[in-house]
C-alpha cells in the first residue's frame, strides 16, 4: 500500500485511504480481493466466510489489514429494524445482538489467524457499513479480551454498536486510536438510536458536503442525533433515500483520496 504508515498509532489520513479502499474491495468476491490487494503489496492472504458474514485478512512483512464486509441497503427497510435492536453481553459491556452473532461467526479462525501468523506485524482494523461495526467489536474483543495491540480501527458509515457503557469502556482503552468517519448526510450512523441505549465509539471524522474533511465539524454528530427523536417519520421520506446516496464506500473513497492526496 503506498506510503502506508505501517507503525504509527497516530490518526493518518494516508492510512485512511488505503483502508478505506480495503473496505471497498471487500464486497468483491474472495479471487478478485486476492488479486487486488497484491497489487497493493499485500502478498499474505486469508479470506473467513461463514453463513453471511465475510471478512479478510491481508499482509505483508510489516503490517497486517483485517477487513469486514459491510451491506448496502436499498431502502429504509433493511436498517428499520435496528432501531429497537436488543443488547447482548459482549466485551466491555452490552453490544447488538446480531452484529455479535454476526462476528461470532467468524470470530475463532480470526483469532487463530491473528495469534499464529501476526508475530511482530503492525496490526488494522476497518470496514464499512455493517462491516465498520463487526470491525469494532474485533477490535473491543481484540483490546478488552484478548489484551492484543492494534494500530488502528478506522471505520466508514458504520452504525452503532453498543450501549454507553460498552462505549465508554472502549474509549477509555482505545479511542485515540478509533477513527469513525460519516459522509455529511449519510443515515446509517444514526442507527440504531441514542434513544434506545445505543452509543458511538472513537473519534469522530467527518466530511462535508463539498467532500472536504472538516476538522472543527466535533459538534455536528450532537446536532444530528438531536433530530433521532422523529427519525420514524423520516424512514420512508427523501430526507432518508437523500442520506443513503451518501452511504455508499464510493462516496467515501472520493472524499478519502481528495484528503490523503490533494491535488
Amino acid at each position: 500500500m503506498k506510503d502506508f504508515e505501517n507503525n504509527t498509532r497516530a490518526f493518518s489520513k494516508i492510512n485512511a485511504y488505503w483502508l478505506g479502499m480495503a473496505s471497498k474491495i471487500a464486497y468483491a468476491n474472495k479471487n478478485v480481493i486476492q488479486q487486488n490487494i497484491a497489487k497493493w503489496g499485500l502478498h499474505d492472504f486469508e479470506f473467513f466466510e461463514h453463513k453471511d458474514t465475510q471478512a479478510f485478512i491481508a499482509g505483508n512483512d510489516k503490517t497486517l489489514v483485517l477487513t469486514f464486509r459491510g451491506t448496502e441497503p436499498t431502502n429504509p427497510k433493511d436498517w428499520s429494524t435496528d432501531f429497537n435492536a436488543a443488547f447482548t453481553a459482549g466485551p466491555g459491556g452490552m453490544v447488538h445482538e446480531g452484529f455479535l452473532i454476526a462476528l461470532n461467526y467468524v470470530w475463532s479462525d480470526i483469532w487463530n489467524y491473528i495469534r499464529e501468523n501476526r508475530k511482530s506485524r503492525s496490526l488494522w482494523v476497518t470496514g464499512h457499513s455493517l462491516g465498520g461495526a463487526l470491525a469494532t467489536l474485533a477490535a473491543a474483543k481484540l483490546r478488552l479480551e484478548k489484551d492484543e495491540p492494534i494500530n488502528g480501527l478506522y471505520t466508514f458509515g458504520q452504525p452503532r454498536a453498543g450501549n454507553r457503557d460498552f462505549a465508554n469502556r472502549f474509549d477509555s482503552d482505545f479511542s485515540t486510536q478509533t477513527f469513525r468517519y460519516v459522509n455529511n448526510a449519510d443515515m446509517v450512523p444514526r442507527v440504531p438510536p441514542r434513544i434506545s441505549g445505543y452509543s458511538h465509539v472513537g473519534t469522530f471524522r467527518y466530511f462535508d458536503d463539498k467532500g472536504n474533511e472538516d476538522d472543527t465539524m466535533d459538534w455536528f454528530d450532537q446536532i444530528v442525533d438531536r433530530a433521532e427523536g422523529v427519525i420514524e417519520s423520516i424512514l420512508n421520506s427523501d430526507k432518508w433515500k437523500k442520506g443513503l446516496l451518501h452511504h455508499p464506500m464510493d462516496r467515501y473513497i472520493e472524499c478519502l483520496e481528495k484528503a490523503a492526496y490533494p491535488e
